[in-house]
């Protein structure tokens, strides 16, 4: 009687297992890949932001660390140069060095014997279109920082539009299919926001280097008018 009371509460036992087993909806796991995809048609102009962002980013980058080199002999060349009253291989030396201060220190010394207003204006306006060069094309990077989370967010709204239109239609509210889509349509506002945050962090920083070789810049006209004025 024992045995058969035990036997029925095992077979009982069982049952209840295998119902919660059976209740329990089964995992799937999606690649990265696969979960990026869910995010929609607006993916696909944001990732041709993100790669042209990459690209501005590197192109610039390495313009402007050639170009904003400044070789710390070369004012001390030209120097040596003009206090010798060897105008023209002071700039032949100036430029030889091939970037942007060896191309402002040569408008300097082409106009040497000019007044010193005009030669400091002459230096500026050269200064000036090297900084312009540098600084070409940055405006899309502060662009895309701003379109790039601007799409996201209509890839979700657009998402979010169709989730209620097929509850309207379909009459079904439940929080697994609602939930589902809005997941789905919010990848695209998380790629938005981080195709603008690399956009907007490499414009302020290639803006910062530009800044710093202006300032540099700027002391090497006041050392060039100095040499002048004590020759």
């Amino acid at each position: 009687m024992f045995s058969l009371i035990q036997l029925q509460a095992d077979t009982i036992a069982n049952a209840a297992t295998g119902a919660v087993v059976e209740n329990i909806a089964p995992t799937t796991e999606i690649s990265v890949l696969q979960f990026i995809l869910k995010g929609g048609f607006f993916l696909i102009p944001i990732a041709f932001l993100l790669f042209y962002t990459f690209y501005l980013i590197i192109e610039r980058y390495l313009y402007i660390q050639k170009a904003s080199k400044i070789e710390p002999l070369l004012m001390r060349d030209v120097r040596d140069q003009l206090n010798s009253g060897n105008l023209e291989i002071a700039r032949s030396i100036a430029e030889r060095s091939n970037s942007s201060s060896g191309n402002i220190l040569k408008e300097g010394i082409s106009v040497i014997g000019r007044p010193i207003v005009e030669i400091e204006s002459n230096m500026d306006r050269a200064a000036d279109i090297e900084i312009g060069e540098m600084e070409k094309h940055l405006g899309h990077l502060g662009l895309i920082a701003g379109i790039a989370p601007t799409l996201g967010f209509v890839g979700t709204i657009s998402g979010v539009i169709k989730i209620f239109y097929s509850i309207s239609v379909t009459e079904n509210i439940s929080i697994g299919n609602i939930s589902g889509g809005l997941y789905e349509k919010m990848i695209s506002s998380g790629a938005g926001l981080i195709v603008g945050i690399i956009a907007y962090s490499g414009y302020h920083i290639l803006n910062g280097r530009i800044d710093n070789f202006a300032l540099k810049i700027q002391k090497q006209i006041l050392e060039f008018v100095n040499i002048i004025q004590k020759a």
